[in-house]
């Protein structure tokens, strides 16, 4: 069974920068498109970035093209989502999810809080 488990978030002034992590076992990671979600408070869970299953393509959200980055290392069964530039509008749980499917995830991690202080 696919299992993801999400780390590195926490507690960051606007401005600043976090890397999260997320940790795939239970299947090939390599043959598994990733992606991050987030869900803030009171709001629906939204599209924040995602990869294809070697990383050549990626994709991201209006909101935060420019400032976050995904990447994946299929040595280490990992996927990143690197966080610069951290808006107080960036608060929220983050999930990681796959899908051998592209664009369809049917795999989700439990979630790591992001909160930015303005």
């Amino acid at each position: 069974q696919v299992q993801l488990v999400e780390s590195g978030g926490g507690l960051v002034q606007a401005g600043g920068s976090l890397r999260l992590s997320c940790a795939f076992s239970g299947g090939a990671f390599s043959g598994y498109f990733m992606g991050w979600f987030r869900q803030a408070p009171g709001k629906e869970r939204e599209f924040v970035a995602r990869l294809t299953v070697n990383g050549a393509r990626t994709y991201y959200a209006n909101s935060v093209r420019g400032r976050f980055t995904i990447s994946r290392d299929n040595a280490k069964n990992t996927v990143y989502l690197q966080m610069n530039n951290l808006k107080f509008e960036d608060t929220a749980v983050y999930y990681c999810a796959g899908s051998v499917h592209e664009g369809s995830y049917n795999y989700w991690g439990q979630g790591t809080q992001v909160t930015v202080s303005s």
